[in-house]
């Protein structure tokens, strides 16, 4: 079974199921009051960095399988247009104070909870993993290449919905608040007038946004070294 398509299939339930099954579950709260949260928290992390790196080693090693369609006069194009919202929603997601991130309760009690990349979505990390999934599965029309980034696609963009539902039940109307300010689609809150564009570019800052650049630059030029794919359309 190990190199084969079927080995990917049941590393990526794995890696979903593991997820869902689990944090999104009443089983999480059974297991924090057994084990404590920090415990739990460090178990989990561990269980999914397992399930992570199962994944990769089992689509590099799966054949491509069928090619289901291919659009290499689109596909490349696009991911080089979305992936620079990809990076930045990434780096302000990670580098700013985030309500719906793990131990970040604490800030849906702040005066503005919702800045910098929260202003786009409430959920920047997640969409970043699935705008980046969803185009190089846009890109990459092999059996492969579906299940491996669909499987990042689904834990992802579920996990938003998922992630709402459970701070809604944990923390009411704190919660509420901070939803009513902000939108998980990215630019909802913004093109309905609840949240500013201009805010959020000054939030993020100069240096962020330099970051972001120069994050995004050498992802493109080192993509095909580091992956033995170029990003660029064929000539």
């Amino acid at each position: 079974m190990t190199g084969t398509l079927a080995e990917l299939w049941l590393a990526a339930a794995v890696f979903i199921l593991g997820h869902f099954g689990i944090s999104s579950t009443p089983l999480r709260e059974v297991l924090v009051r057994r084990l404590g949260e920090q415990p739990y928290n460090g178990l989990f992390s561990l269980l999914a960095v397992a399930a992570l790196a199962w994944l990769i080693v089992a689509y590099n090693a799966a054949p491509p399988g069928p090619w289901l369609w291919s659009l290499p006069a689109v596909g490349p194009y696009l991911a080089i247009v979305v992936l620079p919202l990809a990076v930045l929603l990434l780096v302000g997601g990670v580098s700013q104070p985030n309500p719906t991130a793990m131990g970040g309760d604490h800030h849906l009690d702040d005066a503005r909870p919702a800045r910098g990349t929260l202003r786009i979505t409430r959920h920047p990390v997640m969409w970043a993993i699935g705008l980046w999934a969803l185009t190089h599965i846009v890109a990459n029309g092999s059996l492969r290449d579906i299940v491996f980034f669909g499987s990042f696609a689904v834990l992802a963009l579920a996990g938003t919905v998922l992630i709402d539902a459970k701070h809604g039940a944990r923390h009411g109307a704190s919660f509420e608040r901070f939803a009513a300010a902000t939108s998980n689609l990215p630019f909802l809150a913004i093109a309905t007038g609840r949240q500013s564009l201009v805010k959020t570019l000054r939030e993020l800052g100069p240096v962020r946004l330099v970051v972001v650049v120069a994050l995004y630059g050498a992802l493109l030029h080192l993509h095909t070294w580091l992956f033995g794919v170029s990003p660029y359309p064929p000539a």
